[in-house]
């Protein structure tokens, strides 16, 4: 079952246990289809936090950003899709922001920040229900209502969760926002942590690049040599201009064929040896080669005597071998 009226803590009723250790909703592809039912909650659940209150029109002016980014840019199109229809037919649902923490008179976007974009760029005031919240419920509320939404990629949750991070909120209160479990938080948190925030911000939103390719594309950015590769690709003329989903395609495959991924070391192949037996199994020797030296290895009972006695006879021996090697090349 999903989990059930996520943001009621956010108006100060109680919540109930999650019990699905729910994904977010970039893998709607994929394994994590069944937290569809989920999404739908978390989507009903946003609608009743502006339901029943009072809309206020405020300048767009005095609002300012969450203090913690869950976007990446790149999403011209989508925005100005917004834009067009909010131009054309008005701003039909509310943003949800708080009185500033820090700033008397002004107001934090706690999630709808597209829209006050649109509002700023149309010069129009912004349709607003206002709330006091402390930051672990705008975090809450930001996280789900984007998750709700179905709005951020993979990428974007997986930044929204290092930046929360970073600002210092726990990994409980991390997966609360983005209804993920703690295997999930740490994939992405490996992500964002391996590949360098210059080269994500170069590739942008992606939104049609789940977890799995991400993930690849981290096993190549942990070569230091790849990520050599990965600068010339995004400094290449044309780069920029491509669309988000095609940068990644693009740069993952360029960094795969340069081959800089880990090679293995061919394995040689392992030195002829023979064994040797006598005196009824008094004595054994492994006997090999290997390049320039070789090498006897002695056990069994008579080991260690023997051992002695080639070792004391070992001039003898060898001029023995020197005769018989003279007595063989002698034509």
């Amino acid at each position: 079952m999903a989990r059930k009226d996520l943001l009621k803590s956010v108006i100060g009723q109680p919540t109930d246990t999650p019990v699905d250790g729910g994904r977010s909703s970039y893998a709607m592809r994929g394994a994590s289809k069944s937290m569809k039912v989920s999404i739908d909650s978390l989507a009903e659940n946003s609608k009743r936090l502006l339901e029943g209150e009072t809309i206020v029109e405020i300048d767009a002016a005095l609002i300012d950003a969450s203090f913690v980014n869950d976007r990446l840019s790149g999403d011209d199109g989508a925005f100005e899709e917004l834009k067009g229809s909010i131009a054309a037919s008005g701003q039909d649902t509310p943003v949800l922001l708080r009185p500033h923490p820090e700033a008397s008179g002004r107001y934090m976007v706690v999630f709808g920040h597209r829209r006050v974009r649109v509002a700023r760029a149309l010069g129009r005031p912004v349709r607003a229900v206002v709330k006091d919240m402390d930051d672990v419920a705008h975090v809450l509320a930001q996280g789900q209502e984007n998750t709700a939404r179905a709005d951020l990629s993979f990428i974007e949750k997986a930044l929204f969760a290092k930046n929360l991070r970073d600002v210092g909120q726990d990994k409980e209160v991390i997966q609360r926002a983005l209804t993920i479990d703690g295997t999930l938080l740490s994939r992405m948190l490996s992500v964002t942590s391996t590949i360098p925030g210059h080269v994500i911000e170069a590739i942008g939103p992606a939104k049609q690049i789940g977890r799995d390719r991400w993930e690849d594309l981290k096993k190549l950015m942990a070569e230091k040599a790849n990520l050599k590769v990965a600068d010339r690709i995004i400094a290449t003329d044309g780069f920029g201009q491509l669309d988000s989903d095609t940068k990644f395609e693009i740069l993952h495959s360029k960094v795969a064929e340069a081959g800089r991924a880990p090679k293995r070391r061919s394995a040689k192949a392992a030195p002829a040896k023979r064994t040797w037996t006598a005196g009824e199994g008094r004595i054994k020797g492994v006997i090999g080669r290997s390049g320039r030296a070789y090498n006897i290895s002695l056990t069994s009972k008579d080991s260690a005597g023997f051992g002695e006695f080639l070792s004391e006879n070992l001039d003898q021996l060898y001029a023995d071998y020197l005769a018989q090697s003279e007595e063989t090349s002698t034509p």
